[in-house]
């Protein structure tokens, strides 16, 4: 056996040894039956990566004020001071060096990244909230495709029974036969409705199978039906609900980093302090230990002066910002409310329609099956006088102008062999 036969077992035990493990730690979700609403954002919520990697991302800014909040470095410095060129010893010395600010610079970034934090938290559960609308608009999409496919199913019940009723008609000379054309094309076109359905449903159910971070071609179990019981709750419940919305809240985090950006800026006005110690050694003196403070000079007040003024233009512009987020999330609050209400109302109509039509197609059906019957009675009102309008001959005027009926052989007024007549009336 070679070395390289031995490798690849190796690998292939390796690997088989892992792969159980990993197919043990991805236990597919088992979706409820019925699926809720609920369930869906929840699901979505729990799984989906996009809320994963926004949750990661703020906890590595939660890291962030440690850091700019902290002191620089020291500088550890090894100096040779004084060297004679007859090499008979040397001045030197070890200093470590420290850079200390002499403003809140350093409390004022730590509030900069706080702020940063807040924001990414905001976005985060914006995101969350993305996810779980994307979710919910899939089950609503894969609700309307199933009830529309259970429609069409119903309406084809229908339609094939008109057709049968149309034949039946035709069959008994009672009906043309383009009546029988018209309802067996009305069924072709709900049988290709039908067919496409499916593969809407289908198509449907791979979009909510990847909003729930699941497998595309994975089944989808039997959807809870809603209810729109509850009424839309008030404009002021509503205001006071949206002041929690995240993207007023990033707005308002965004706002104080801004401010505490100015307050950085202006604390570059203030000076800095070097403050440099260690031990050193002289020729001349021996041991000793030496000390230096020092402190910077900010001379350069334009730039300083700008850099303020940048920070102050953006804290305005975050706050303008704000108040278009806020004026736009309450106008689109006030139009879902009415959107709601709209289809609240739809939806009841709707409902009540679709009861009101499957009696009147029953009905029809009944009626177009009575076909034969209906006419015979047609005649039968015929003989007897009752004759609709659209039917009714314009009779016979005399000299009189007074309209007259035509009389039969015997002087009589009815007709041979119409059924429910009485005695033939005289002359």
């Amino acid at each position: 056996m070679t070395r390289s036969t031995v490798v690849r077992l190796i690998v292939l035990l390796t690997i088989g040894m892992v792969r159980p493990t990993e197919a043990a730690a991805q236990t597919p979700t088992v979706l409820p039956s019925p699926l809720t609403l609920a369930d869906v954002i929840r699901v979505a919520g729990e799984r989906r990566d996009e809320v994963q990697g926004a949750r990661a991302r703020t906890a590595a800014a939660e890291a962030r004020p440690n850091i700019v909040s902290a002191l620089d470095d020291p500088m550890i410095s090894p100096s040779l001071d004084h060297l004679p060129f007859m090499m008979g010893g040397a001045d030197v010395s070890f200093t470590i060096e420290q850079r200390i600010p002499l403003s809140g610079i350093r409390r004022h970034r730590r509030a900069s990244a706080l702020a940063d934090v807040d924001r990414l938290r905001a976005e985060a559960n914006r995101t969350t909230l993305d996810v779980g609308i994307q979710a919910a608009n899939a089950f609503l999409m894969l609700q309307e495709r199933r009830l529309t496919e259970a429609l069409v199913a119903e309406q084809l019940t229908f339609a094939r029974d008109v057709v049968s009723a149309a034949n039946a008609r035709y069959a008994s000379g009672t009906a043309p036969q383009s009546d029988v054309l018209r309802a067996e094309v009305e069924v072709a076109r709900l049988q290709a409705l039908s067919r496409s359905l499916v593969s809407e449903v289908r198509g449907a159910e791979a979009m909510l199978n990847t909003s729930l971070a699941l497998d595309a071609d994975g089944a989808v179990p039997a959807l809870a039906s809603l209810a729109l019981t509850q009424p839309p709750p008030s404009w002021s419940a509503i205001k006071t609900a949206l002041s929690s919305r995240p993207e007023l809240a990033a707005g308002r985090a965004e706002i104080a980093r801004a401010e505490a950006k100015v307050q950085v800026m202006r604390d570059m006005f203030r000076p800095m302090a070097t403050i440099r110690t260690g031990p050193a050694y002289t020729m001349a003196e021996g041991k000793g230990w030496m000390a230096m403070v020092g402190l910077s000079l900010p001379i350069w007040r334009g730039k300083l002066r700008a850099g303020v003024a940048e920070a102050q233009a953006m804290r305005a512009m975050s706050e303008a910002d704000l108040r278009a987020m806020t004026r736009m999330i309450e106008g689109a609050a006030g139009v879902a409310v009415h959107q709601l209400q709209a289809t609240r109302d739809r939806h009841g109509g709707a409902h009540h329609g679709r009861a009101a039509a499957r009696g009147d197609a029953r009905r029809s059906a009944g009626r177009s099956r009575r076909g034969p019957l209906r006419s015979r009675e047609r005649r039968a009102d015929c003989c007897r006088g009752r004759v609709p309008p659209r039917f009714r001959k314009p009779a016979a005027r005399d000299g009189r102008h007074r309209r007259t009926q035509p009389r039969l052989t015997d002087g009589s007024t009815r007709k041979a062999g119409c059924p429910g007549n009485g005695p033939a009336r005289g002359p």
